[in-house]
């Protein structure tokens, strides 16, 4: 083999072009070596505190200032325009696209509003604004507790810390309108020291003890579902616990299933309301997407909540957890085909698929539920006795219990699809047997038509029907926002100018 500089010599060209290889690897090299120590500069930036806060400050903005990616993506959430088949991130007027739900709940606030919810971005807004919780003149007045706050922000973990848990399940909800103004985020979940996970509400803490469980030993993994737990979940109002306290509690300790949930209510003969129609001993579902997630096959493999609605990604130097907290069907790519090797298109209908079957049977439910509300109304009428329709009561209730464990669920139609069917099938067997019961009381007093189905047709004919003044309502909300809400801004803005940051 000849020497480089022998067969330079003979070839100048050849020179020319490893000096030309060399000096664009050495740029090359340059340019990697510089990215780097870009990237660890961006690293080192991202996790150096540029203000000092304590824990309870709930100003979002201020965490923002340390967590400038996380911050920014977080405020995402006030986009509405994403929508789904069912869902999305859009409002949505469910009694609109479903007026059977306003007979379903007559006499209950939901007959009144109740709108598919937006992002975290508006949790305060769209709780002042819906027409469940009135149009309080003051703070004494209305028909809500101040309990509805808690899962509204981190304003709450502070005023819990100021005046004790207890003490803030107190009073009616226009009494705390003036101390909540933050919506969802960072000290609802984050530590302000270490910015590990934390648990911020005391009902998941107190549900874990109950059973026996140390919620301090949870994996950091099982805490990206814990956090979501606070609130994504069944519970109710506990009024025997503390003397003038709402004190919100879980109906854990007998299990998570809807059977078990059920018995716990039973046992302690709580009902959120009477229907108005069917006077049958109601419970009314929250949202048990933490209950439904658990008995699912992504729990089951160890896959978090945030895995799914906040997958993580990457920008510069930083990992980080989006938190665009959203549907994986609006980010497909990073959520579900971490996982999954299918299209897109293809994950997107294997989720609707479920969603059809499921909702084909849920709706055969609701219709079964008002035929048994409105015959239960005419068995009254007929002078039925309270011993004769009380199983006609339990039955109802059952069955209506299961319709709202699968639908206030949400996402439960694909989280657990199995159990979600399951549940909507003894529903449907439970308000059959109210309906049958009925029928053998209509022969007894001998009543031998149909009852006719209500004409319900539109949200409008279905409130009409069960008798609600919305021109009222509507107008007495429209005065609170213009009077009472504007005091408690003022308020608000004057306590937080006196909060420390240091820079």
């Amino acid at each position: 083999m000849k020497p480089i500089q022998e067969s330079v010599g003979k070839k100048p060209l050849l020179g020319w072009l490893i000096f030309l290889v060399t000096l664009v690897a050495v740029f090359l090299l340059g340019l990697l070596a510089s990215s780097i120590m870009e990237r660890r500069a961006e690293s080192v930036f991202a996790y150096t505190p540029q203000v000092k806060h304590n824990q309870w400050e709930p100003r979002n903005e201020v965490w923002g200032e340390n967590f400038p990616r996380e911050f920014q993506s977080y405020y995402e959430t006030s986009d509405t325009s994403f929508r789904s088949k069912y869902n999305g991130s859009a409002m949505i007027d469910m009694l609109e696209v479903d007026p059977r739900l306003v007979v379903l709940w007559a006499g209950y606030g939901f007959s009144k509003e109740y709108n598919q919810g937006r992002g975290h971005y508006y949790a305060v807004e769209d709780v002042r604004n819906i027409l469940r919780t009135g149009g309080p003149k003051d703070e004494n007045d209305g028909p809500m507790p101040a309990t509805c706050w808690t899962c509204k922000g981190p304003d709450v973990p502070r005023l819990m810390n100021e005046i004790g848990v207890a003490e803030f399940y107190k009073g009616k909800w226009a009494g705390k309108g003036h101390e909540v103004v933050n919506p969802i985020g960072c000290a609802d979940c984050h530590d302000a020291e270490t910015m590990n996970l934390r648990v911020s509400r005391p009902a998941l803490i107190e549900a874990f003890e109950r059973q026996g469980k140390d919620i301090t030993k949870a994996s950091h993994q099982e805490m990206r579902s814990l956090v979501c737990a606070q609130c994504h979940v069944e519970y109710y109002f506990d009024k025997k616990r503390v003397k003038g306290a709402n004190y919100l509690t879980f109906p854990w300790d007998k299990g998570t299933s809807a059977e078990a949930m059920e018995e716990y209510y039973d046992e302690i003969e709580f009902s959120d309301w009477t229907h108005q129609l069917s006077k049958a001993p109601m419970l009314k579902a929250q949202h048990p997407g933490y209950e439904i997630y658990m008995k699912g096959i992504h729990a089951d493999r160890g896959v978090s909540c945030a895995d799914c609605h906040m997958p993580y990604k990457s920008e510069g130097g930083q990992k980080f957890t989006d938190h665009h907290i959203q549907s994986p069907l609006n980010n497909v790519a990073n959520s579900c085909q971490v996982c999954h090797r299918e299209e897109t298109d293809k994950l997107i209908q294997n989720v609707y698929t479920r969603q059809d079957q499921i909702i084909e049977n849920r709706d055969k439910l609701e219709e079964l539920l008002v035929r048994a509300h409105v015959e239960a109304a005419k068995a009254w009428e007929l002078g039925a006795a309270e011993s004769e329709m009380k199983s006609v009561s339990m039955n109802i209730r059952h069955a209506q219990w299961r319709w709202d464990y699968a639908a206030a669920s949400h996402g439960g139609s694909f989280h657990a699809p199995t159990e979600i069917g399951r549940v909507i099938s003894t529903g449907i067997v439970s308000a059959q047997e109210a309906r049958i019961s009925l029928a053998r009381i209509f022969a007894k007093y001998g009543f031998n038509d149909e009852v006719a189905y209500p004409d319900i047709a539109t949200k409008a004919k279905a409130q009409k029907f069960i008798g609600l003044d919305m021109d009222k309502l509507n107008q007495e909300k429209a005065d609170f926002m213009k009077t009472l809400v504007p005091e408690w801004e003022k308020k608000a803005k004057e306590r937080e100018s006196t909060y420390e940051v240091k820079m």
